[in-house]
């Protein structure tokens, strides 16, 4: 599903980001990245989804492998891979629904098709009965959910979560993390980053700890390690 083998990433004047990270992910697995910040974690998300390339070293996901992807087909690739941000990124102008379907619309999905879509992945993420507010009527939870609910509408091989509870309260970021489960469970490949010692500790899943750009632990169930 993921591979990376010696990849490197430089930046001129930050220095190196990166340094020859080996890592595999096998399809469906839940994957917890964990690291101080500054460690190397949000860089190794963006070449992912191709927002950077890579100095040196191979990176195939999905079957793709990113040294030979054309400009052309990355829009087809981020279709496959949902991405949630700890700012939740949605369309304040728009509801609930409207922000799940616009994420169809833009790929071509029809109208009966979204009709039908839309609230089944509401569903999914607990907010039924709220397709017609709009984000700021929600809670920090809910709108986060709603990020979840947007990325997943597309029925996404990978989904990435960067901190998605960083700014909520510990119940509402148990509420997404157990809607992250339930998406893992349905067969999607879930890696999240966090700084939440307790979110890492109770979940008992991977663990990859990154510092300074390189891997310094990968722990195949739960336990958080100190960087």
């Amino acid at each position: 599903m993921i591979l990376l083998d010696r990849v490197t990433k430089n930046y001129n004047r930050r220095g190196t980001a990166l340094k020859s990270i080996s890592l595999h992910v096998e399809p469906k697995e839940f994957v917890i990245i964990v690291g101080p910040s500054g460690a190397g974690k949000s860089t190794l998300l963006k070449l992912l989804t191709r927002e950077e390339k890579p100095t040196s070293g191979k990176i195939i996901v999905n079957g793709i492998d990113y040294e030979t992807l054309k400009d052309k087909n990355i829009p087809l690739l981020r279709r496959k891979i949902g991405v949630v941000f700890q700012d939740y990124k949605l369309l304040p102008g728009k509801t609930v629904f409207e922000n799940v379907s616009f994420a169809l619309e833009i790929v071509g999905m029809g109208n009966r098709e979204i009709r039908f879509t839309v609230p089944k992945v509401l569903e999914i993420v607990g907010l039924t009965g709220k397709e017609n507010s709009y984000p700021g009527e929600l809670s920090g939870g809910e709108r986060q959910r709603l990020a979840i609910a947007r990325a997943v509408a597309r029925q996404p091989k990978i989904l990435m979560a960067d901190e998605p509870t960083g700014n909520l309260d510990p119940k509402h970021a148990w509420d997404v993390i157990r809607v992250l489960e339930k998406i893992n469970k349905y067969g999607t490949t879930v890696i999240l980053t966090t700084h939440n010692q307790d979110i890492v500790n109770k979940l008992k899943r991977r663990v990859i700890t990154i510092k300074d750009g390189q891997i310094i632990s990968d722990r195949a169930s739960g336990g958080y390690k100190q960087a």
